[in-house]
């Protein structure tokens, strides 16, 4: 499938994969923005599910040598999806899945309200009482994260430990999903948490601060960039490293807790394996790329070498995808990361009522209620209109479509 070029004068072109999705304006002049940007690498990929975003918009892939903008990564770094199949079959779930929904909300913390036991005080979505599977994974993190925190003290005073194994609010979720052939899967979407924002908003400050004399020259100031060579890129691609392990993590006990929770009410004994992957789409990593070694940071998409499996969400009462990379090139070996917003959260509360919730959500167990009309699917453009776009890049393996939904 072709994809449009745009030629940006005194940058690099733009190469979108957006064919019969609709894009923006101001994310297309966001885009030529970065696209100016001078330690950009042969061109930027921009994914079909792009809208407006921090800095950079959502949905586009920026290879760069000798320089990292970190809000192009964001604060929430490392954000991406975890997928698992199960034995289980349709026939297995019970009738009514409210109970299935509620063990689920019980066993893992989510949102900002005192809603699950466990957690309680001002941050609502951390533990109040980990439990051991939180305990044995910060072990993997805790001496990384004190070293990080000798240079950079601030974050030692954010939710780490406390935030690691939950959800989050906005568009994270936890599902429980049907294939094409009617097995059950498992699929949750969630990042680095607090700490992963501390670390994207203390860098954003130190790459605007470092650069204040040039800010007037950028198209944008979120493009504030940390040069290589510098102390505080050293010390961002440190710290943004150990981000999105522990968003990595994060998802790994996230998805232990869930099991355990789905096997208190479907008692009949099913195995679970990862068939999916573990997968950020809000990243940032060393790569090698038309011969060269560089950096890739994947804003809102996903990697998808050649063979390689992701995910990618539809929004809620939508389908999603298990999809395996055709490892393009042009695109940097990318996909999309989900169906991407047509209209921001207060527009779509401002647009649509919660009667439009609940039929946009007829037949999946989710909360239907005012909170999470932002969430609304005709809020997202439509993911199948997405898929087609970007067929050079990914096939799909699965379509999900989900029966139960917890939202943050």
């Amino acid at each position: 499938m072709a994809h449009e070029t745009i030629k940006v004068e005194g940058g690099s072109p733009v190469k979108m994969w957006t064919e019969g999705v609709p894009v923006e304006p101001e994310a297309r002049e966001q885009l030529v923005n970065t696209a100016k940007m001078p330690f950009i690498y042969k061109h930027i990929a921009v994914m079909p599910d792009v809208h407006l975003g921090k800095g950079s918009t959502i949905g586009s892939v920026i290879p760069t040598v000798g320089a990292v903008i970190p809000a192009a990564v964001g604060v929430d770094i490392g954000c991406g999806m975890m997928a698992a199949k199960t034995t289980l079959s349709a026939n297995d779930l019970p009738d009514n899945l409210g109970p299935l929904r509620s063990a689920i909300e019980k066993a893992i913390p989510h949102g900002m309200s005192p809603k699950t036991r466990g957690y309680k005080g001002r941050d609502q979505g951390s533990w109040y009482e980990p439990p051991r599977t939180v305990d044995q994974a910060w072990l993997q993190l805790k001496e990384e994260f004190d070293a990080i925190c000798e240079k950079n003290p601030r974050l030692r005073q954010t939710n780490n430990y406390k935030h690691l194994g939950t959800l989050g609010t906005g568009n994270h979720f936890i599902e429980v999903c049907l294939d094409e052939e009617g097995a059950v899967w498992f699929m949750l979407h969630s990042g680095s948490r607090g700490v992963g924002n501390a670390i994207g908003t203390h860098f954003i400050e130190l790459a605007k601060q470092d650069m204040r004399v040039h800010l007037a020259n950028l198209p944008d100031q979120d493009l504030a960039y940390l040069k290589e060579g510098t102390k505080h890129y050293d010390d961002y691609v440190e710290a943004v490293g150990w981000a999105q392990r522990f968003a990595r993590i994060n998802r790994e006990v996230m998805m232990q807790n869930l099991i355990a929770a789905v096997r208190t009410v479907i008692r009949k004994p099913f195995e679970t394996h990862v068939e999916a992957v573990n997968c950020h789409h809000n990243y940032v990593q060393k790569e090698r790329h038309f011969g060269r070694d560089v950096l890739v940071t994947r804003k809102g998409a996903v990697s998808a070498r050649e063979g390689e499996m992701g995910i990618i969400p539809g929004s809620m009462g939508a389908k999603s995808f298990i999809v395996r990379g055709k490892g393009n090139a042009e695109s940097f070996h990318s996909c999309s990361h989900g169906a991407g917003r047509t209209m921001s959260r207060n527009e779509a509360k401002r647009r649509f009522t919660r009667e439009d919730q609940e039929r946009a959500t007829r037949g999946v167990e989710c909360r239907k209620d005012e909170a999470v009309i932002d969430e609304i699917p005709m809020a997202y453009k439509d993911i199948d209109a997405v898929m087609q776009a970007q067929q050079d890049l990914v096939e799909v393996v699965h379509t999900l479509k989900q029966v139960v939904c917890v939202k943050g």
